[in-house]
């Protein structure tokens, strides 16, 4: 990443004072670049860019809708509000490509089938999106992104109707995430914790292009129709690898190391250890207030998603049914005596949420990870066991008041 860093920044350095300037001739080509998906998370979903060849100028550059930095001032924050800034770098085509060679990426060039009036407008509409004041956009990971903007840039550009032949299954935006990142994978599992009902809708065809690899099959396939003459043209006119790597034959993590299997372990140790309290009448008190504690950190960072930050997709998620925030207040009142009660009346609401949450998932309301099912009924039996035990602790010391009240009257 350091290095990426370093070489955007030369690029941009260099084209400063000068790519405002740069001019094309008529016979320069215009390409979409497609990069597969790399191991990291932010380059699990692949890149597009367009490119810009004009060999009677001796240029040869590539527009890049995907850069960002992870130094800008508070970019944590900023990502988890849904407030990142990406921005437009130019680069050559030659910096570029040995990037995503070396992380072992594949890199595909469609040139588009465009007329001289429409690589115009598209070459002009990149300078002016370059331009200071333009170049940086409020990133979306759906709707406004490394691909989507590609592909607005050609599709404005477009004299006629752009005709596209569904490539690819209808899916949710939640299929799609799986489809790249693995739907056993701890960072689907992570995905699926804050990812609400939106994002279960079916993805339009039109929508689906926010994938750069489905961008280019759609391209692919598309054909330009002329309104007027009802004549057709390709959009794409030729297809080339500009980067070809070996695949990798990716090793298959062990089953015992996915999230589904994990917490059913743990899940069973927990019942266990909770007979075990019945039987020994020993409390794991320090287990309740961890379980509290974990559930409501992850439950603010639910809440703060829903009703405060601007990313898509994160509204109305019923995962807020378990993952209550106010835990992590009871994770320490549970701890004291004089709040018994209150904590008794607040886990037996708490056993309501986590059943509602079990019938969401169920009929299927929301599409819930499947590693959350034994959290889920994890978290019940030891809520379930709290309520049992509290109840008679209360009946003991409501029978001892009782008792002493009847002898103090009988003196």
């Amino acid at each position: 990443m350091r290095k990426t860093t370093l070489i955007i920044f030369f690029c941009l350095l260099f084209f400063h004072s000068g790519a405002q300037n740069l001019s094309f001739s008529d016979s320069a080509s215009i390409s979409i670049i497609t990069c597969s998906p790399g191991q990291e998370v932010y380059a699990k979903f692949g890149h597009s860019g367009i490119r810009v060849s004009d060999p009677v100028n001796n240029k040869d550059l590539i527009f890049n809708y995907g850069i960002f930095s992870f130094d800008t001032e508070n970019f944590y924050y900023k990502f988890i509000k849904g407030e990142t800034d990406y921005f437009l770098g130019v680069h050559p085509t030659d910096f570029f490509l040995p990037e995503y060679k070396n992380r072992n990426s594949m890199v595909w060039e469609q040139v588009l089938n465009l007329t001289v009036t429409e690589k115009r407008r598209i070459i002009n509409a990149l300078l002016e999106n370059y331009k200071p004041e333009n170049r940086m956009y409020r990133y979306n990971f759906v709707f406004d992104n490394c691909a989507t903007r590609p592909r607005d840039k050609v599709l404005n550009s477009i004299d006629g109707h752009v005709m596209f032949h569904n490539t690819s299954e209808a899916k949710t935006f939640r299929q799609w995430v799986g489809v790249y990142v693995g739907n056993d994978s701890w960072v689907k599992f992570g995905i699926d914790l804050v990812f609400g009902m939106d994002a279960d809708k079916s993805v339009s065809q039109y929508e689906s292009m926010f994938l750069p690899e489905v961008l280019m099959n759609e391209f692919q396939m598309a054909q330009v129709v002329n309104m007027s003459t009802k004549e057709t043209r390709n959009l794409v006119a030729s297809k080339n690898v500009l980067v070809n790597v070996e695949t990798e034959q990716l090793e298959e993590g062990s089953w015992m190391t996915k999230p589904l299997a994990i917490f059913l372990v743990v899940m069973l140790v927990v019942v266990l250890l909770s007979a075990f309290e019945i039987n020994n009448k020993h409390y794991y008190k320090i287990l309740d207030s961890t379980l509290l504690m974990v559930t409501g950190i992850t439950g603010i960072i639910v809440f703060y998603l829903m009703f405060v930050s601007s990313h898509p997709l994160v509204k109305y998620n019923l995962n807020i049914l378990w993952l209550n925030p106010l835990n992590v207040v009871a994770a320490i009142l549970i701890w004291s005596k004089r709040f018994r009660i209150p904590m008794f009346i607040y886990q037996i609401v708490n056993i309501g949420l986590l059943i509602l949450a079990l019938i969401a998932f169920a009929l299927s309301f929301q599409n819930f990870n499947v590693a959350s099912f034994p959290l889920i009924v994890m978290i019940l039996v030891r809520y379930s066991s709290w309520v049992v035990r509290t109840k008679h602790k209360l009946d003991r010391k409501s029978k001892f008041v009782i008792k002493n009240n009847i002898t103090e009257s009988s003196k």
